[in-house]
């Protein structure tokens, strides 16, 4: 299936909503087991970390979501909110795990720019096809 096909597939916002929920499960089991998180960390930062994947979760969600280029990019920064507040949650209840409002900071940050340039190359993408 090519990427063209994809974007036309009407099961579009299906599959990317599945993905960036599977991912987030993904994220959250996988940090909890103790060493994991210092294990991945040994290959980059924890900001890194947690600016790509919570950016790739706001490109999911985005591109999940229906609405307005704009709608789309609030939808996907709450989104992300949330996830990130949560995992942020869970993580408190680890004793070799903390709970952080900077990472939480940091995923929504990623989403914020994640989203706006989303929403502003899908504006742009529109007003040069004449929709």
């Amino acid at each position: 299936m090519s990427f063209t096909t994809f974007l036309r597939n009407p099961r579009r916002p299906l599959l990317c909503l599945a993905g960036a929920v599977l991912i987030y499960l993904t994220i959250i089991t996988t940090g909890n087991i103790p060493g994991a998180r210092a294990d991945i960390g040994a290959f980059a930062p924890g900001v890194i970390l947690h600016s790509i994947a919570y950016a790739v979760l706001a490109a999911l969600w985005f591109a999940g979501s229906r609405g307005s280029a704009p709608a789309r990019a609030c939808k996907a920064v709450l989104a992300i909110a949330a996830m990130g507040a949560g995992d942020e949650f869970i993580q408190g209840f680890f004793p070799y795990r903390g709970a952080s409002v900077h990472d939480w900071a940091v995923d929504v940050s990623a989403a914020i720019v994640a989203g706006s340039v989303l929403a502003l190359l899908t504006s742009r993408a529109a007003v040069d096809t004449g929709h």
